[in-house]
């Protein structure tokens, strides 16, 4: 049977550590369960995928795909986030955040239509999701509202992008060719198999003139009728309830239902439409980039946990790291190995528009930060360590093997020497290892534990610091 996941996810059993519980749905692949957590019973959904009906290659490459994206984006809060992947000789299974609100698409049949303020709110989300995935390279290719779930029953439940089966790499100039998505939200040069990431901002189109109205802008009888309808591109902005629908909004719709897709404005550029601006919900400022938020949360650490995350990162699973790598490659276009401050400005420049003044001013002090042997560029180590999600970074695991690595006599804790040892590269004054040690090593023993290097490491994160203190709790600490 083929492995899909990689082996090193076949070790762990998902018995061991969820029980599956009612079925939520049922898709061409497989079974989504819902799944309770062994160790704290909190839910999530689990998507369970039949490994027979893998039938191609292109099948398999389609869920390791998923996967790598998933990993590679889902820490924005409005992306359904994987928690976990297992895999045996009959499935892989995922275990995503679970959202109890249904599918956008029945609230939308339940409601008719949403006030211009309320669709503007859901838009806003969609399209701050979108302009997350395409700054990290990522383009969706299946938006629609079945594909937004929502996170509870309530009017103000968070809407959360699910489904990235059909996603897709992505860096600018680039053109792909396949035909797929769904048939009222395909856009005209998908059809004509040469597209790019514009495709996406046509289906956000379609999603307004939904969230607007009610109904889809184009129509037919059967597929072949929708597509010809969604080629000749003709709006209906005359049928009720669109007279009584504001002009903003109307031109928003226009401006991503235009055929001519270079003339679309992208993600970023449309949180800062005058109709948004007008319901209240555009963004103040153009908004900061996915790169740079991540890496100045590097710029903010000491540098003992600066090389720490440096280890961490090499001991992530092929799948949670092959999208960073993808990324790391479209952004260094000479394929030096290597990214110079130039080539992350044009990769940021080309993904967000014009760069904010905060991300300009701050991204020389950002790229320094992340440059921890100070040679001007970022290699790939340092790349993967200052963008990496760190939920997944600072797993327990990855932690203790960042501690044994750096403890070199095996004594349990870090001396002056190993600390200095393990920052050569970084040039570290003695007053400098000094200051680390006033500040974690509580008991004053003159070295750091591994209770002191874990809340060192889980300092600024305060879900992960609870889990600190129930590893302590439990003494999980002894290796």
């Amino acid at each position: 049977m083929v492995t899909v996941l990689g082996e090193a996810k076949k070790k762990e059993k998902l018995k061991d550590h969820y029980r599956l519980g009612q079925v939520l749905g049922k898709g061409a692949f497989g079974v989504v369960y819902e799944a309770t957590c062994l160790d704290d019973n909190r839910q999530y959904a689990c998507k369970s995928i039949s490994k027979a009906k893998l039938v191609t290659r292109e099948d398999v490459e389609d869920i390791q795909r998923e996967v790598e994206v998933l990993n590679l984006i889902s820490d924005h809060e409005n992306i359904a986030e994987l928690i976990d992947s297992y895999e045996d000789p009959q499935h892989v299974h995922l275990i995503l955040e679970l959202c109890r609100g249904g599918e956008l698409f029945d609230r939308i049949i339940e409601q008719g239509t949403f006030t211009e303020r309320k669709a503007a709110d859901h838009f806003r989300t969609m399209v701050l999701v979108v302009d997350h995935m395409h700054q990290l390279g990522v383009m969706h290719r299946d938006i629609k509202p079945e594909n937004f779930l929502l996170t509870d029953k309530t009017q103000d439940a968070m809407l959360k992008l699910c489904d990235f089966g059909l996603s897709a790499y992505w860096k600018p100039g680039m053109r792909l060719s396949t035909i797929v998505g769904s048939c009222y939200y395909v856009a005209p040069e998908v059809l004509r198999r040469d597209y790019g990431v514009e495709a996406d901002m046509w289906s956000l189109g379609v999603m307004l003139y939904i969230l607007l109205s009610g109904l889809p802008p184009f129509w037919g009888d059967d597929e072949s009728q929708i597509f010809k309808s969604v080629l000749k591109a003709e709006l209906d902005f005359v049928t009720p309830p669109w007279p009584k629908i504001s002009a903003a909004a109307k031109d928003c719709v226009r401006q991503l239902l235009t055929v001519q897709a270079q003339s679309r404005p992208s993600a970023s550029e449309l949180l800062q439409h005058p109709w948004l601006r007008s319901q209240g919900v555009a963004a103040d400022k153009p908004l900061d980039s996915v790169v740079l938020q991540r890496m100045r949360k590097l710029s903010a650490t000491n540098k003992l946990k600066k090389a720490a995350l440096v280890v961490m990162a090499k001991s992530l699973n092929p799948d949670e790291i092959n999208g960073l790598q993808q990324l790391f490659r479209n952004i260094d276009a000479d394929n030096s190995g290597t990214i110079t401050i130039d080539e992350l400005r044009t990769a940021l420049t080309s993904c967000n528009g014009k760069m904010s003044e905060e991300d300009e001013r701050d991204l020389a002090g950002v790229m320094a930060a992340a440059d921890l042997d100070g040679d001007g560029t970022l290699n790939y180590d340092e790349f993967i360590a200052a963008t990496a999600n760190l939920s997944k970074l600072e797993r327990e695991a990855n932690i203790l093997s960042a501690f044994k690595q750096f403890d070199t006599d095996h004594s349990g804790a870090l001396s002056k020497s190993e600390v200095m040892a393990a920052l050569t590269s970084m040039g570290s004054t003695e007053q400098e290892i000094e200051e680390l040690f006033d500040q974690y090593d509580v008991d004053h023993s003159g070295e750091i534990d591994y209770p002191e290097f874990l809340a060192m490491m889980r300092a600024e994160n305060e879900e992960l610091q609870q889990a600190s203190r129930h590893l302590r709790r439990k003494s999980l600490l002894h290796y």
